[in-house]
């Protein structure tokens, strides 16, 4: 990807940051709030149908894979991020979900999930719970989601959260993810939210042959590199880099 600026969990080109220009439609949706339980539900799938379901002019291919369109479409963002953000919620970008982390950008969830191919009776890791978008956004995919987060008071509202939603599928625990969670392994793909500045031998052990694992590796809030990490029936592993992307460091204990 040429001409790319990149941001904590996002990658577009610097000639076109282009904002849904959605704010009478957010109030529209205020208003009908108490009318409606989901009152974002027009402006979710317009986001999904302008910049994850057709290619954009910042260069990027559609996602396709309809499962994954479809989870976006059900989740509801406004959920997961700071009330101060809900009127962002939709707007492809990150944003600030406080403890130095963010919610990644749409297209980025959802351009990591496609690649993880998932199944309808998968188990998928995740490093790095955040608020609990992303597990929720497998959720909706597979039978189940065991996903970690470092900062404790993260964890704890994301567990919350994902159950008062009905995520009744995904597990919240506070650890690091770096080790992974043996006790559930091994998993048919592996997502980390968090930059590393390698590989993590343990996640690629935990991965199930035929499995994939999708992380973005490299120096802290500089470029690095979304890498696809695949085993094969053999356990074989191979990894190739897929995009640039800029996302906040992966935390391990000794670093707390």
């Amino acid at each position: 990807m040429n001409n790319v600026r990149l941001f904590s969990g996002w990658a577009i080109p610097a000639a076109g940051i282009i904002l849904l220009c959605l704010g009478g439609m957010f109030a529209g949706a205020e208003d009908n709030a108490a009318n409606d339980d989901d009152p974002f539900r027009e402006i979710r799938e317009q986001m999904v149908e302008r910049h994850l379901a057709q290619a954009g002019g910042w260069g990027r291919d559609a996602i396709e894979d309809e499962n994954v369109l479809n989870a976006i479409r059900t989740v509801k963002r406004h959920e997961f991020v700071p009330e101060q953000y809900r009127r962002q919620a939709y707007l492809d970008q990150p944003l600030p979900i406080g403890h130095g982390q963010t919610i990644s950008q749409p297209f980025i969830v959802a351009y990591m999930t496609e690649l993880l191919e998932l199944e309808e009776d998968d188990v998928v890791f995740e490093v790095g719970a955040g608020s609990g978008y992303h597990a929720a956004v497998i959720a909706e995919i597979v039978d189940r989601v065991y996903t970690v987060e470092i900062v404790e008071p993260l964890a704890e509202s994301s567990a919350e959260r994902l159950e008062r939603l009905g995520y009744d599928n995904v597990t919240v625990s506070h650890a690091d993810g770096y080790h992974g969670w043996e006790e559930h392994a091994p998993f048919d793909a592996i997502v980390v939210t968090a930059a590393a500045s390698h590989i993590p031998p343990p996640l690629v052990e935990q991965l199930k042959p035929e499995g994939r694992m999708i992380i973005p590796v490299g120096p802290p809030m500089q470029i690095q590199n979304l890498m696809l990490v695949e085993k094969d029936e053999e356990g074989r592993v191979s990894q190739r880099n897929v995009m640039p992307v800029r996302f906040v460091p992966l935390t391990r204990k000794d670093e707390e």
